[in-house]
């Protein structure tokens, strides 16, 4: 049970990751949504979607790794 509420814990940033490069690169190709001004605040938009996605999961693995090493110590 706590598996599959770890692996949606990470499949939603892992979403707005690949909707962050998403924006990147309709922002290279000139391909401009209208909720966005220019491009510029387009492509930052996405670059800090893709990089929060990002630090959220590296947090997680991190968070993981540390909690799983200490228990191993203890025995």
């Amino acid at each position: 049970m706590f598996r599959i509420i770890a692996v949606l814990l990470l499949f939603i940033p892992g979403l707005v990751s690949a909707f962050g490069i998403k924006l990147m690169r309709d922002t290279l190709f000139n391909e401009l949504y209208p909720v966005f001004f220019t491009q510029g605040i387009q492509f930052a938009a996405g670059l800090l979607l893709f990089l929060g996605g990002l630090a959220f999961i590296g947090g997680f693995i991190v968070y993981r790794d540390r909690k799983r090493s200490k228990k191993k110590k203890k025995k």
